[in-house]
């Protein structure tokens, strides 16, 4: 069995080498685009090492420093290994695609597959590598440690509104979200992907924090340029139950959807669709059409 509180046993001794100077700068450059914080971070405060930018450790002292302070943390063996396996993933990144010394690690020291796997799904997230990342993240065999940094990263660094990374990892792992920021982020996105999908996701929440999501569904779509387009049509087509019924109207004339150009539109559209009125405006809005329906949803507007 590796005795990998031993320097020399951990890591090697000769050829190139991560935490040189433009290593660091590179690493820190990542750094810079979560606001500060890596997952090895997280990973390291919870082993209770706390020193400012502990990682990237800065050259071989830098290197010592940190695994002799790892070895002295009153976390688990495991726990400790997959710091360390983390750090040999950034030598086995310097050395090309044959260095294994990772896995080496691993299988010297009895490295249980899934801390592996996590550990090397939280490095690809730190180098913004995120389906690569998503490949070892939504593994069944992990615990959704992490479950809101992960979401929050991944809906924050979504490109072109394109959210199916951070809703594949909420379908694959389920997780419970200990935040309110996560829970709306992924929300969020949910929305401005699909309005039937986050309207029964709200409903999984008690009332007032349904409502809450309820409510900012609705603001997704006013807010949108094209409140009349395919999402609003979507919006006022759902089939609300007696309750969301009421939020919804209560949101479009006197709650803050009322400050929307759109809402009033909004309004008609549901009025037509549910039989409670009828009105050029409305059939309009609904079937898209343009000349006068485009007039009026101007004339509403103002």
């Amino acid at each position: 069995m590796l005795d990998f509180t031993q320097f020399h046993a951990a890591f090697p001794t000769d050829g190139p080498k991560p935490y040189d100077q433009n290593g660091v700068r590179a690493i820190e450059t990542f750094r810079k685009a979560f606001d500060g914080v890596l997952f090895i971070d997280r990973v390291l405060k919870a082993l209770s090492i706390t020193e400012p930018k502990a990682y990237p450790p800065k050259g071989d002292s830098g290197l010592r420093s940190l695994h002799q302070q790892v070895c002295d943390s009153k976390g688990s063996s495991h726990h400790k290994l997959s710091v360390l396996y983390y750090l040999l993933l950034d030598y086995d990144d310097v050395r090309g695609a044959r260095s294994q010394l990772a896995e080496a690690l691993a299988e010297e020291s009895a490295l249980p597959r899934k801390y592996q796997i996590l550990m090397r799904g939280l490095w690809h997230m730190d180098r913004k590598e995120f389906k690569f990342a998503l490949e070892h993240l939504a593994h069944p065999s992990l615990p959704t440690e992490f479950a809101d940094e992960i979401t929050a990263v991944l809906v924050r660094h979504a490109e072109a509104n394109d959210y199916s990374l951070p809703l594949a990892y909420f379908h694959a792992t389920q997780p419970i979200f200990k935040s309110s920021e996560a829970l709306e982020l992924l929300f969020g996105a949910l929305a401005r992907t699909s309005v039937t999908e986050a309207l029964y996701f709200s409903r999984g929440y008690p009332e007032h924090a349904r409502q809450l999501l309820f409510e900012r569904l609705v603001a997704s779509v006013l807010d949108h340029p094209a409140a009349v387009g395919p999402r609003g049509k979507e919006l006022v087509s759902l089939p609300l139950s007696g309750t969301e019924e009421k939020w919804l109207q209560e949101y479009l004339t006197a709650g803050e959807g009322r400050k929307s150009k759109n809402s009033r539109l909004v309004a008609q559209m549901r009025q037509i669709v549910t039989g409670r009125g009828r009105g050029p405006a409305g059939l309009a809005g609904l079937t898209g059409g343009h000349g006068y329906g485009e007039s009026r949803a101007a004339k509403v507007g103002r």
